[in-house]
């Protein structure tokens, strides 16, 4: 079979333009041989934890980075295949300070994950403006999808018998990090999604406003969370109406979480 084939409009492309990282399938790899690991040694999971949840959070943040890539090529901005943003290489959408350090520290002191990759939409190739919020809104979409998933796997996997007591915890500790993620990436902030998704209907001064503020909104709003009392209550008691809407148990996240800071 011929490496060519035509697209949509009749142009020639490779079927090896979207080739499937072979670091993200070594993250994979990694992730569940952590799992396993932790399932016939639990004993070890002191030092199994930490590695697990980070790269399971890493692998969620490929999703995450891929949706809003994914959906963009299809919105007209196809400089996202040249890019490498629909392989799933996290090479493609993370960079050391603000995708590794920061977000790591935040985890490591609030239990808060973050979304810390980027994919850099052309936004002058999407068709529509109002295609700017199907874009925005496609990362929560892939985090909910992880979310989805993780909350099934806690529900069925004791019916496969006896599960470690380590492994259920930090795959709840793990899905407590994606409800964060997901709910603090949609908070209307410049900078988040929660703003690209609301930002093509607003005035062009306020979008202005948004984008001149949005490489520091987040860092921001993270801050404001720490110190401003009042809002620091009310995000986490949206957090635990959240859990208690799909069902994870946040008692055995923060024990997830203990086993997490393994330096502790």
């Amino acid at each position: 079979m011929s490496d060519w084939q035509r697209d949509d409009s009749g142009r020639a492309r490779s079927s090896q333009d979207w080739p499937l990282s072979s670091t993200f399938l070594a993250l994979i790899a990694a992730f569940l041989l952590c799992a396993v690991w932790m399932m016939y040694r639990p004993d070890h999971a002191r030092v199994l934890v930490f590695p697990f949840v980070m790269i399971g959070f890493v692998i969620a943040l490929c999703l995450h980075e891929f949706g809003h890539a994914i959906v963009a090529y299809h919105c007209g901005d196809r400089s996202v295949r040249e890019k490498g943003y629909l392989t799933l290489d996290p090479l493609r959408y993370t960079d050391v300070q603000y995708s590794i350090i920061f977000p790591l520290l935040i985890m490591a002191i609030g239990g808060i994950g973050l979304p810390g990759g980027a994919v850099y939409i052309n936004m002058m190739n999407l068709r529509r403006r109002v295609y700017g919020a199907l874009v925005s809104a496609a990362g929560p979409l892939a985090t909910a999808l992880v979310l989805v998933a993780l909350m099934a796997v806690l529900e069925f996997l004791p019916q496969f018998g006896s599960v470690p007591q380590p492994l259920y915890a930090a795959l709840a500790f793990l899905a407590l990090l994606e409800v964060t993620a997901l709910l603090f990436n949609l908070l209307p902030c410049p900078g988040l999604d929660g703003w690209g998704i609301i930002e093509p209907f607003l005035p062009s001064s306020l979008r202005e406003l948004g984008r001149r503020m949005a490489p520091l909104g987040p860092l921001v709003l993270v801050m404001a969370l720490f110190l401003v009392p009042g809002l620091n209550t009310w995000f986490w008691q949206f957090v635990y109406g959240f859990c208690a809407g799909i069902g994870l148990d946040p008692k055995l996240a923060w024990l997830g979480y203990g086993m997490f800071q393994f330096w502790r």
